[in-house]
């Protein structure tokens, strides 16, 4: 068993930014850490270069099953046994991070964004506490205004069997950069399963909202009741759509929090190549020469 890997969904528009992530993972984790990249079959050939002892590239096909086929426009999948709702792209993303998760034989697997970059090492036991792996949880983060995350807990506590509607504010599990237990997702889609009467995977998909960092906390707090301990400082995060200058992404990565693994600026904020290397260059810079000091 290996101690930590790593999980990436990603396509071509996101080539470069995911050239960023895969050197950080390279610089800030160990030797014996393997970046697991899963990307649509016609985008093998731009990541073919990075496969090697530490990083291993998979395609939807070797993830999904068979029987879900991708349509050649809109960017869906379709299983013609149950051809609606059709599998979107997200969806896909979303579902291939549990497959492969479920795959690993890692204590702890990060989950990454194509648009985060890690800025301090990565150690397993900075994800890993007495015993139980961290979970992003931002307690009270999900009000009626946020209409998707009380449509993805609905969706959530319908996959894992448990009653609703519950009472809000609720939590927020979505983070860019999440700390997962494969074993516990393993236990996760049994649950599905079980609970749908469907394999975990039809189950997952047959929703046009689905969130897997919800489903996921939603099972570790309600369904396993393991209380593990909460990290939510993992990741330094600008989720705003807009784009920023330089200026603009230094003075980002300069509130760069003390316990922050992860840099991300949201590639729907189209920020400029340039401004986003200012922002890795400083928090660089802030992190010290080994990525560790503050």
């Amino acid at each position: 068993m290996s101690a930590l890997a790593v999980v990436t969904p990603t396509y071509a528009p996101d080539a470069e930014l995911f050239a960023h992530l895969h050197r950080s993972v390279l610089a800030h984790t160990s030797h014996d850490t393997v970046h697991h990249v899963v990307v649509p079959g016609s985008d093998r050939h731009l990541f073919a270069r990075y496969a090697g002892p530490r990083c291993r590239i998979w395609t939807y096909a070797e993830i999904l099953p068979r029987r879900i086929v991708r349509m050649p426009v809109a960017g869906v999948w379709i299983d013609p046994a149950r051809p609606w709702p059709p599998l979107r792209g997200w969806v896909a993303q979303q579902a291939v991070k549990v497959a492969v998760t479920a795959r690993l034989d890692a204590k702890v697997v990060l989950v990454a964004d194509s648009d985060v970059v890690l800025v301090r090492e990565a150690t397993p036991d900075l994800f890993i506490q007495d015993g139980q792996v961290c979970m992003y949880r931002m307690d009270g983060g999900v009000h009626e205004l946020m209409t998707d995350h009380v449509t993805w807990h609905r969706v959530a506590r319908e996959l894992l069997g448990l009653p609703g509607p519950v009472p809000l504010p609720l939590p927020d599990y979505v983070s860019s950069l999440a700390c997962w237990d494969p074993a516990v997702v393993r236990e996760m889609q049994r649950r599905i399963t079980e609970a749908t009467g469907r394999d975990w995977l039809s189950a997952f998909i047959s929703h046009l909202q689905v969130s897997e960092f919800i489903v996921y906390g939603v099972f570790v707090d309600e369904v396993l009741g393991a209380a593990p301990p909460v990290n939510t400082a993992i990741c330094h995060n600008r989720w705003d759509r807009t784009p920023l200058d330089p200026a603009g992404a230094i003075a980002f990565a300069d509130r760069l929090p003390p316990d922050a693994v992860g840099m991300m600026i949201s590639a729907k904020s189209e920020t400029p190549m340039a401004a986003r290397l200012a922002a890795i260059e400083r928090c660089s810079q802030i992190t010290g020469p080994d990525g560790s000091h503050p």
